[in-house]
This record gives structure tokens, sequence and C-alpha cells, in this order.
């Protein structure tokens, strides 16, 4: 087989094939996020790798579910116009990704009790801060390398 042959036989990823990678690959950056902080910081403590790995996916789904609200609102605001909409757009936002902070950290807690703790909310936010930051930051590798973000 030539080169060329080659190439054209690779086949180009379906939607559901970049969709499992993206979040695979965006559940393995949660993991290392929480992973680190669990190793520096006191505020922060794992029982273990597994639930560490489980956490990881908990908060990736939890993040994309808080994202869908917020844009989902975002458009129902943009679509009315105005300075109105745009001032209840913009509380509306802010309230999505604040209360779902308290949300998040209560699903973490029911689901993992004691094997999860973030010593408070305020620790619970930065770490998702971090997660969101490294997110973008392997999204933006991943666009300037492919010109194509992972749609996730």
């Amino acid at each position: 087989m030539t080169a060329v042959n080659e190439a054209t036989s690779v086949r180009t990823p379906t939607n559901g094939q970049r969709l499992f990678l993206g979040y695979t690959l965006f559940i393995l950056v949660d993991l290392a996020v929480l992973n680190v902080f669990d190793e520096y910081w006191y505020r922060v403590e794992i029982d273990s790798f597994t639930i560490s790995l489980l956490a990881a996916a908990l908060l990736q789904v939890l993040l994309r579910l808080t994202l869908a609200l917020e844009h989902r609102l975002a458009n129902f605001f943009k679509e009315k116009g105005g300075k109105r909409a745009k001032t209840k757009r913009v509380f509306t936002t802010w309230m999505v990704l604040l209360v779902s902070k308290f949300v998040m950290l209560e699903a973490i807690n029911v689901v993992f009790g004691d094997r999860v703790e973030f010593g408070g909310v305020i620790p619970f936010i930065v770490v998702v801060i971090a997660i969101i930051i490294a997110e973008t930051i392997l999204s933006k590798i991943y666009a300037m390398l492919a010109d194509e973000p992972i749609s996730h």
C-alpha cells in the first residue's frame, strides 16, 4: 500500500467517537487536577485513585450539565433582546454558575461521603476553576494543532 492509499484509507471519526474521546480526555484531565490537589493541598482529601477517577467522571458530567443549562438560559434571554433581557441573562448566568457549585459539592458528598473532602465551598470552587483552566488549555492546544476544537 502506498502512502497515498494509507492516508485515504484512514476513516474520519464519527461524532460519537469524537464525543467519547473528548469526554475521556477531559475526565483524565479532571482526574489529574483532583489528584494534584489531593497530593499538595490539605483541604482536598480523596481516599483512593479509584474514588478520584469516579469523582472526576461525576464532576465532568455535572460540569457539562451546568454549561448546557447556562447556555440554554443565555440563549433564551439573547432571543428576547434589549437591556432588561441582557441584565437577566447576566444574572441567571451568574446564579447558575454559583448555585451549581453547591449542587456539585452536595452530589460529591452524597455519592462519596467522607471519601472525598474539599474542606468547604471555597476549596471546591478553586478545584473546579483549576479543572476548567486545564480543560481550556488542553482545548486550545488541540485546536492549534488540528484547527478543530474537541466537542463535548
